[in-house]
């Protein structure tokens, strides 16, 4: 009896066994059911990106998960969202991985990739400093609607044991859900960014419509995009007047003060090729970009960046320019496209408000000529009148002192009919200038010193510099920024130059730095007597300085007259 006993042991242990394994299938199906539907059920697409890593973790049993987003070039990782490590771990590792190695492997080659020991792959390039030790590797990659999004990594399976061909198939499931989570998540982004642009555009247009000032609605327009596309900075530049040159007239966001009043050529900037060319123009990184035009570092914290033109490529009116924070992902044409529509509205901001500004100087000159009409066809007709009986009775007068009083009002008519008729003349002027402004001419300045520099001085202009600044102020700025630059050409040996134009309406002040040699100390100083001579006639005062981090700092300062 004891054979048929054993044998009923180990049968009953089998069934045991089988009836484990099918409870533990069981629970594996419920687990990957619960993360499927707890995963469809996000609509926030980063939210989504996390409950998928997080559920991937849980359902292979992995101590280490991350989910690799795969960037607009196809070769490298935009973004990387991790599990089982801590803000200081991550913080002594360094830098998210890009995708080379092991992740560059899923990329180049998007099928599952099942390892048991990641250092023997030939694609392994080994882990940086401070970074866990990972044996075990299974990746996944996730499509969305055929095409792949980004991959799933996962390393060191619980208990010491490896990933099998199970693991493989739950995490593949689990990556087909989450390619229509993803999906889903995406639509519902898009339908609600869509949204907030249609909301943002019906407010300027009400602000247009309701006759709103330029620069209210430029300011608007640069605040909706920021928030709408997540930037944290928002730029806009226009062109100068007889330059070839744009002037960045409107900044907020991170370090704003930065860029105001910032003169950016035409063609080599990342700004000024978008004005070029009459289409946007985007940027991985920002403060990498070649195409940023000189100037003090501003960029900093800052990543990707897309540059979108004001108007169409037959009449660009500006750019306007928005950047977003390191680490951010980069702007793609689904965003690009709502940024068009709101450049188009600023172009036509810009529009309203030159033909407003037309109509008024219209309706300013149709007022003068009136004026002048009525004054010669009314004033001057009755003095010249009242002039001419008051000679008449003159001859009747016999009264020598009384006849003398009536002469010398007659002249006094005749010398008010000349005034009279110098006004009508200087109303029915124009006051067209065919001098370029101070800006302007600040700008060609800095132009023709570039070639003799060997770089290009960055440039900063704010406030009415045209309007307020006197000509022969302006003169006297110009010339001594030519001699500055010329005295940094000859003797600075330098390598970068800055210049800061500015004024409140009280005081102008010019300032010229650079990173040179300085100025020598027994040197000739004709050219710093003659700077200083002409601040001293506006009544103003010319200071030098050495900067700590070497090179000279010279500030010209002047009263504004009448300020």
């Amino acid at each position: 009896m004891r054979l048929p006993q054993l044998r009923l042991d180990e049968l009953l242990e089998e069934l045991q066994a089988r009836l484990d394994a099918a409870r533990g299938t069981r629970d594996r199906v419920h687990s990957l059911l619960e993360a499927v539907l707890s995963v469809g059920r996000e609509l926030d697409l980063e939210q989504a990106l996390r409950r998928i890593v997080e559920a991937a973790a849980v359902l292979v049993d992995a101590d280490y998960a991350a989910l690799g987003v795969i960037g607009p070039d196809g070769r490298l990782l935009s973004d990387f969202l991790t599990v089982g490590l801590g803000e200081e771990e991550i913080a002594r590792i360094g830098p998210y991985p890009q995708g080379h190695g092991i992740l560059g492997e899923l990329i180049r080659h998007p099928e599952p990739l099942r390892l048991t020991k990641l250092s023997d792959h030939p694609a392994s390039y080994g882990f940086p400093a401070d970074h866990p030790p990972m044996n075990t590797f299974l990746g996944v990659p996730i499509r969305v609607r055929d095409q792949v999004f980004g991959n799933l990594y996962l390393t060191e399976k619980r208990g010491g044991g490896r990933f099998d061909e199970e693991d493989e198939s739950v995490l593949s499931t689990l990556a087909v859900a989450a390619g229509v989570a993803i999906d889903n998540a995406r639509l519902y982004e898009e339908s609600r960014r869509r949204e907030r642009w249609l909301r943002a555009s019906a407010e300027i247009t009400h602000t247009l419509m309701s006759g709103g000032d330029r620069a209210d609605v430029l300011q608007l327009i640069a605040e909706r995009a920021l928030d709408i596309s997540g930037a944290a900075l928002a730029v806009v530049a226009v062109p100068m007047p007889d330059t070839d040159a744009l002037t960045v007239e409107l900044a907020i966001g991170h370090r704003a003060e930065a860029h105001r009043g910032m003169v950016l050529p035409v063609d080599d900037s990342l700004i000024g090729h978008a004005y070029s060319t009459g289409a946007p123009v985007t940027s991985a990184d920002v403060g990498r970009d070649g195409r940023v035009s000189a100037g003090p570092p501003r960029f900093d914290g800052l990543g990707p960046a897309v540059a979108v033109p004001i108007g169409t490529s037959e009449g660009v009116r500006g750019v306007v320019l928005l950047v977003r924070a390191a680490g951010r992902s980069a702007f793609d044409e689904q965003e690009t496209s709502p940024l068009l529509g709101f450049a188009a509205q600023a172009a036509v901001a810009m529009e309203l408000a030159e033909r407003r500004r037309d109509a008024e100087q219209i309706a300013v000159l149709e007022d003068r000529d009136r004026i002048a009409r009525d004054l010669h066809d009314l004033a001057i007709q009755r003095l010249f009148a009242t002039g001419m009986t008051l000679q008449s009775a003159g001859r009747f007068i016999d009264h020598p002192g009384a006849k003398e009083r009536v002469l010398r009002a007659v002249d006094d008519l005749d010398e008010t009919i000349k005034i009279i008729r110098s006004t009508i003349f200087g109303l029915r002027t124009r006051d067209d200038d065919e001098m370029p402004g101070l800006r302007a001419r600040v700008v060609r300045v800095v132009g023709e010193a570039a070639p003799v520099l060997g770089f290009t001085p960055g440039l900063r202009m704010e406030g009415l510099l045209d309007t307020e600044v006197p000509r022969d102020v302006a003169d006297d700025v110009v010339a001594v920024l030519s001699e500055s630059l010329t005295n940094i050409a000859r003797h600075a040996d330098a390598h970068r130059a800055e210049v800061v134009l500015e004024t409140d309406g009280r005081t102008l002040r010019l300032t010229v730095g650079d990173d040179g040699v300085g100025i020598p100390v027994r040197g000739r100083r004709s050219g710093l007597l003659n700077m200083g001579e002409r601040a001293r006639a506006h009544g103003g005062e010319l200071e030098w300085s050495t900067p700590e981090d070497g090179g000279t700092t010279l500030v010209w300062e002047v009263p504004v007259p009448g300020a």
